[in-house]
């Protein structure tokens, strides 16, 4: 059992780490996963997070899809997944959903 919400990157494998390891990774770290920009100026970025957004048990939310408008319209829409493999398949879904939406 994870005794901790933090987690960092090794490769492209999330795997959980102290708070004082975890900031300082923070701290130089790349964790965008993929970025689309559609043909209407939407886009769609798929993020590491660092932290376990499955508030509530069972397996770790760790990754985030989201779509924003280029009018400043807020977030559209909003996917999270538990490893990069599932990120990167929910990024090229979430691209496709909304490049057939224009």
């Amino acid at each position: 059992m994870n005794m901790t919400d933090e987690y960092i990157l090794r490769g492209k494998v999330a795997v959980p780490a102290e708070l004082l390891e975890w900031a300082k990774w923070f701290e130089t770290a790349d964790m965008r996963v993929a970025k689309t920009t559609l043909k209407d100026g939407t886009w769609v970025s798929t993020v590491f997070l660092g932290i376990d957004h499955n508030f509530g048990g069972g397996q770790p939310l760790l990754f985030e899809t989201m779509v924003f408008s280029e009018k400043g319209m807020g977030e559209l829409d909003l996917d999270r997944y538990s490893t990069w493999e599932e990120a990167e398949k929910g990024h090229k879904k979430m691209v496709k959903k909304w490049g057939s939406m224009k």
